[in-house]
C-alpha cells in the first residue's frame, strides 16, 4: 500500500510538469502565430495545479510514514531531501496563486518525484529521539532552506532573463515569466523570508544544540553562519546602496552555495561515502 502511495505521488507530480510544459509549448504556438489563446491554456493550468496539489497532499503522508519512525525521528540524506522538496513545492504552489510562477513547476515538482523515489530506494541510517528545542531547530533549518531553494531558482531565471532581454533574444519560456522588476521584487521578498528563518534557526541551535563537535555539526555551523553573513551583506547592501541585477544573483547564488554543503554536503559524506549517522 505504501509503495503504492510513493508511485501515485510521483506519478502526480510528473504528471502535473508535463501539462504545464504542454502549457508552454501551446502557448508559444499561439503566440507565434498571432492567435488568441484558447480556454484550454486555462484548463491545462488549472489540471497542472490539481495534479500538483494532489501530490503534495500525497506526498505529506510519504513523509508522516518516513519521518516518524517508532524509534526516533528520520532525517537521512534522501527523507530530507524528500522533506525539503515538499516544502519548496507547496511555497510554490501557493505563490503560483497570486504570482505567474507556474512554469517553475516544470523544474521544481520532478525534483521532487526524484528525491521521492530515492528515498525509497537507499537505506536509512537509524533513527534518533530528538529534545523539542533540537526539532524547532531542524525545521527553522529545514524552512529557511527550502525558501532560500526557490530564491536560487529565482536568481537562474532572472539571470537568463536579463541576458535574455540584453541581446534582444527570444525565449518561449522566459518571456513567459513576469516582468524583470517583478522578479527582482520576488527574489529580494524570498531573501528577507529564508534571511529570518536562517537567523531563527542559528540562534535555537546555539540554545539547544549541545557538544557540537562531537555531533559533527561545526562544518555545518560555521557554512551556516558563512551563508548568514552573505545574506546579510546582500539585504544589507539593497536597502543601503540599491543593489540589484547581477550583483544580487551572483550574491544570492553564493549563499545557497554555502548553505546547501552544511546542510547536505557533511549528509552524503556521512551517510554515503563513511555510512555513519550525521
Amino acid at each position: 500500500m505504501f509503495t503504492l502511495l510513493i508511485i501515485l505521488t510521483v506519478l502526480l507530480y510528473s504528471v502535473s510538469a508535463l501539462l504545464q510544459y504542454q502549457k508552454l509549448l501551446k502557448k508559444t504556438d499561439r503566440a507565434l502565430n498571432s492567435l488568441p489563446l484558447s480556454p484550454a491554456i486555462f484548463e491545462h493550468r488549472l489540471a497542472s495545479k490539481l495534479c500538483g496539489l494532489l501530490a503534495i497532499t500525497l506526498h505529506t503522508f510519504v513523509l508522516h510514514k518516513t519521518l516518524h519512525l517508532d524509534s526516533g525521528i528520520n532525517l537521512s540524506l534522501f527523507t530530507t531531501g524528500s522533506l525539503v522538496s515538499w516544502l519548496v513545492a507547496l511555497v510554490l504552489i501557493i505563490s503560483s496563486l497570486r504570482q505567474k510562477v507556474d512554469n517553475l513547476f516544470i523544474a521544481v515538482f520532478p525534483m521532487a518525484a526524484l528525491l521521492i523515489l530515492l528515498e525509497a530506494v537507499f537505506p536509512h541510517p537509524e533513527p534518533r529521539p530528538y529534545a523539542l528545542g533540537v526539532i524547532s531547530h531542524i525545521l527553522l533549518s529545514i524552512l529557511s532552506y527550502s525558501i532560500f531553494t526557490l530564491a536560487a531558482f529565482q536568481a537562474v531565471l532572472l539571470y537568463k532573463q536579463d541576458l535574455t532581454l540584453k541581446r534582444n533574444l527570444s525565449d518561449s519560456f522566459l518571456n513567459s515569466l513576469p516582468p524583470l522588476q517583478t522578479m527582482e521584487r520576488l527574489l529580494f521578498e524570498m531573501l528577507w523570508t529564508g534571511f529570518i528563518l536562517l537567523s531563527a534557526s542559528l540562534i535555537s541551535g546555539f540554545l539547544f544544540v549541545d557538544d557540537i563537535l562531537n555531533q559533527h555539526m561545526a562544518h555545518k555551523s560555521v557554512l551556516s553562519i558563512i551563508s548568514w553573513a552573505i545574506f546579510a551583506i546582500l539585504l544589507a547592501g539593497r536597502v543601503f546602496w540599491g543593489w540589484r541585477g547581477h550583483k544580487a544573483i551572483y550574491w544570492t547564488i553564493g549563499g545557497f552555495i554555502s548553505l546547501m554543503l552544511g546542510f547536505f554536503g557533511s549528509k552524503l559524506v556521512l551517510e554515503i561515502f563513511l555510512h555513519s549517522p550525521s
